[in-house]
């Protein structure tokens, strides 16, 4: 994986997990891949993966079974979508919305555009 120097990679990593949530590769109560395992696939040091565990189970989207390993939690999928639909709100929107308004678009516009390309 070729990581952003901005972000810290722990995030990254987390950003891992939420993508395939979200694409519904990993569902509800199925087991995720070990601290290990994420460590050896990501190519960083087991400790860094371990913030980006630590970091999803404070929030609700992964929970560890003792001895058997960690799991999507029953609603994995929505605390993922919460969380990543407030993070686009607060950090991609203001930018957008800027140039939004520097390049004189409308909203209407927007939705246009938006249509031809996603609703295929």
């Amino acid at each position: 994986m070729e990581y952003i120097e901005a972000q810290p990679i722990y995030m990254q990593i987390a950003d891992y997990f939420c993508e395939n949530i979200l694409l519904k590769k990993w569902h509800s109560n199925e087991r995720i891949p070990s601290v290990r395992e994420m460590a050896v696939l990501m190519e960083v040091n087991p400790n860094t993966a371990m913030r980006a565990f630590t970091f999803l189970q404070e929030k609700g989207i992964i929970y560890n079974k003792r001895g058997i390993g960690y799991f999507v939690s029953e609603k994995g999928y929505k605390k993922v979508l919460d969380y990543k639909r407030e993070e686009f709100i607060k950090k991609e929107m203001p930018s957008f919305f800027k140039k939004m308004n520097l390049l004189n678009f409308s909203c209407k516009e927007i939705e246009e555009i938006y249509e031809k390309t996603y609703k295929k």
